[in-house]
This record gives structure tokens, C-alpha cells and sequence, in this order.
């Protein structure tokens, strides 16, 4: 653990070099395990592909609880090591496992109950939502690998090591690539297991990414194996993880249900812009994949200087990271306003013009506003970084109740160009907030 003089003293842009690209790799990857299905999916069956588009706000809503629990851990981390308490963040380390396992527990649960109702709600096809609750029901009663591979990719990361999740993730990826078609299909003496086999795919691979992780932590980091104190739930520090931890978790969850939200009142919209919104969609997640990454490195970068009281470093990096951002936002703009055609028609797979219209008039209007919201993701986990728990979430709040008034109110009268502005609306609420609580 010596991190601690690489955050206070290297040059911040540096740091931002160093730590945001494996973060960003990692997210691309959790991205590709979606895509990948939908790929092979989509050749078997129809009604799976349309299972999947319904099914990923959910996973999305599982990622952000599992990252997002192990970026606040990661916080927490960097602030005892900027202060120089190296055993407390040792003790933080070996907490996270246990409450890795619980969120799971608690995820796997939920999901196995409400899956039914929500695939009911979302579809009326009998077809669609068999789909939905066969392939929802493994990637949820199944991410143990999910959970503890999060976790403890942002712990090694507090740590300076980038490189074993990258290696995990990559690894994962490259199986979940081959068995896709092996199980979905059934190739190669495998079983054919349609939707259910992407399913498994999944969940082997994640598996296998969290399996490399703890034969990496048995071997060099034996500090993350948890001790008999660390599963105390009454514990001081227990509580103080799981507000920090939790907090974080639940503010990319909040924003996750606004997702599933939304999605609800697009799936009402006719299926042609059900596939021209989910190629716009998967577009989105890759053009704007940048900022989240670049936002959470600010987090571990924030706190380890407030630990060693460096205002003026926490300064500088804030004003780095929103420059990068808007200069991202002006380049992905230029490139979208000519390649965005193309790059819908491909990811579609469909020449229908309903479907490219939709999904180009959705990207053209979001990427002018990745600026609006590269500062507030900055913003809001700078804030995370600063020990502020209650005002993340606050704006967390602001995007899902903006969500639930557009599906309400707005998208019945404007339809789909309602699902267009909708976000960028409320990026700039929330962007409005933040800067008044950070200033």
C-alpha cells in the first residue's frame, strides 16, 4: 500500500492516465457481455433478443450496486491511506468481501420474486417474458462473481493495482465470447440451451473473472481475505462502510431505476423504436464510456488528498477532469453528426427507417450534453470523495423522480422525442444542483 505518496504528489494528470483507462476498460467489458449475447441471441430467436433489450436495466441496476459498493470501499481506502492509517485500510479491505456477499444475497432474492411481474409489465408476449425470467433469473440468482469481482477490482485498484482486474475482466470477456455460441446453439457436444445458454455464458465468465481476482488475493494481497471481526455487522467500521459504501452503491442504483423506469414507457412505443432506441442506446453506453470512468478516478483521487489535506490538489483535479470532459463531449459531437447513421444501422441490424430515424435523433440530441453530464458525474463523485454522502444521492434522486414526471407527464404528448430530451433535461437540473452544493 503505497499509494499514498503516488496521489499526493504525482502530477494529477498523470494519476488521471493511470487509473481512469482500466476502469473505463472494465466498464466497456461489463458493456460487451450484453452486446455479445444479443449477437448470438438475436440469430436464435427474436423474442430473446427483445428479452435481452427488456432484461438489461436490470443488470445495469445489479452492476451499479456491485461497482458502486466497491468504488465507495475504494474511497474509504484512500482517504485512511492519505492520512497514513495503513491497518484501518487493511481492515476496510477485508470488510468488503462480506459485504460483497450480502448485497448478493439480498439482489439474488429480490430479483428470483419480482422478475415475473416485471417482465409482465414491461411485454405482453407470453413468448418474451418466459425470455426474460429464464435469462433474468441465472445472471441474478448466479452473481456471486459480479458482486465479489467488483469489489475487489476497486479495492486492488485503491491500491494502485490496475492491471489484475484489467487482466480478470479481459479473461472473462474472452469466455464469455466462447461459450456463447457453444451453449446457445449447442456446438461442439454442448447442450442447446437458447437464452438460458447466453445466460450461463455470462455468469461462467464473471465467475471466472472473480476466481483470477481471489487467486491473485491468496497469493500476493492477503490483506482483502476477511477476518472472523470482519463479518461483525455490529461493528463500528462495518457501519461506517456500509454508509460510505452503500451510499455510493445506491446512488448508481437509484439511477439505474430511473433506467427501468423509462424503460417502461419506451416498451409502449411500438417495437420498431423499441429497436431503434436499444441500437441508440448501446451507442450511447460506448460514446459517453469515458466520463463515468474519469469521474470515479476523481473519487479515489479526491479522498486520499482530503486525507492529507491538499485543497489545492483537490482543486486542480477538478478542474482537470471537467475540461477533459467537455473536450470529450465537442469530439464524440463532431464524430456522431457524421458516422451516427451508419453506426445505428449497424448495431440495429436493421434497414427500417422508423427504427434508424429514432435511433440517430436520439444520439444527435445526447452527445451534445455528454458536457452537462461529465460534470456532474465529476461533481458527484468528487463529492462521494469528499465524505459527502447525503448530497449524491440527493441528485440521484432529482434524475429518477425527473424520469417518473417525462414517462407521466411529457413522453404520452411528445411520444419518442419525449424519451430524447429527457435526459439531457435532467442532466441539467442535476448539474444545476451540484454545482451549488460543491461550490
Amino acid at each position: 500500500m503505497e499509494t499514498s505518496d503516488f496521489y499526493g504528489t504525482e502530477k494529477v494528470s498523470r494519476i488521471l492516465l493511470k487509473i481512469a483507462p482500466p476502469v473505463m476498460l472494465a466498464q466497456l467489458i461489463q458493456a460487451l457481455y450484453n452486446i455479445v449475447d444479443s449477437f448470438f441471441v438475436g440469430k436464435y430467436s427474436e423474442t430473446g433478443l427483445t428479452a435481452l433489450s427488456i432484461i438489461y436495466p436490470v443488470q445495469l441496476l445489479m452492476i451499479a450496486l456491485g461497482v458502486g459498493t466497491g468504488v465507495g470501499i475504494n474511497t474509504d481506502m484512500a482517504y485512511y491511506l492519505g492520512i497514513g492509517k495503513k491497518k484501518k485500510a487493511e481492515e476496510v479491505a477485508g470488510t468488503g468481501t462480506p459485504l460483497g456477499l450480502i448485497l448478493w444475497i439480498i439482489f439474488a432474492a429480490v430479483c428470483y420474486v419480482t422478475l415475473p411481474a416485471y417482465a409482465g409489465m414491461s411485454t405482453d408476449s407470453p413468448e418474451v417474458i418466459r425470455d426474460v425470467v429464464a435469462y433474468g433469473r441465472i445472471v441474478c440468482l448466479f452473481s456471486i462473481g459480479l458482486f465479489t469481482e467488483g469489489i475487489w477490482s476497486k479495492i486492488l485498484q485503491a491500491e494502485g493495482d490496475m492491471r489484475t482486474p484489467m487482466i480478470a475482466q479481459i479473461a472473462g470477456a474472452v469466455v464469455n465470447i466462447i461459450l456463447d455460441p457453444l451453449l446457445i446453439f449447442g456446438m461442439l457436444g454442448m447442450p442447446e440451451m437458447g437464452i438460458s445458454g447466453a445466460a450461463v455464458a455470462t455468469v461462467v465468465a464473471q465467475g471466472i473473472s472473480a476466481v483470477l481476482c481471489a487467486i491473485y488475493i491468496m497469493r500476493k494481497c492477503k490483506i482483502l481475505i476477511p477476518a472472523r471481526e470482519h463479518f461483525k455487522v455490529d461493528g463500528p467500521l462495518y457501519r461506517e462502510l456500509t454508509g460510505q459504501g452503500l451510499s455510493m452503491g445506491f446512488m448508481l442504483a437509484i439511477v439505474s431505476t430511473g433506467t427501468v423506469i423509462l424503460q417502461y414507457a419506451i416498451n409502449q412505443l411500438g417495437y420498431l423504436i423499441i429497436a431503434g432506441h436499444t441500437a441508440a442506446r448501446k451507442l450511447n453506453s460506448f460514446c459517453s464510456l469515458p466520463l463515468m470512468p474519469l469521474a470515479m478516478a476523481t473519487a479515489t483521487f479526491v479522498s486520499q488528498n482530503r486525507g492529507a489535506n491538499q485543497r489545492d490538489r483537490i482543486l486542480k483535479v477538478v478542474r482537470y477532469a471537467m475540461i477533459l470532459s467537455v473536450g470529450w463531449a465537442v469530439f464524440i459531437t463532431v464524430m456522431v453528426a457524421f458516422a451516427a447513421p451508419s453506426l445505428i444501422a449497424l448495431l440495429s441490424g436493421s434497414s427500417e427507417s422508423v427504427v434508424l430515424e429514432n435511433g440517430v435523433r436520439y444520439i444527435r440530441w445526447n452527445t451534445p450534453f455528454y458536457s452537462v453530464l461529465g460534470i456532474l458525474l465529476v461533481l458527484r463523485n468528487v463529492l462521494q470523495g469528499l465524505g459527502k454522502k447525503v448530497v449524491p444521492l440527493v441528485s440521484s434522486m432529482i434524475e429518477m423522480v425527473g424520469k417518473i414526471a417525462f414517462v407521466l407527464l411529457f413522453i404520452p404528448i411528445l411520444k419518442y422525442f419525449g424519451v430524447i430530451i429527457c435526459e439531457p433535461v435532467i442532466w441539467c437540473l442535476m448539474c444545476i444542483q451540484l454545482i451549488i452544493s460543491y461550490y
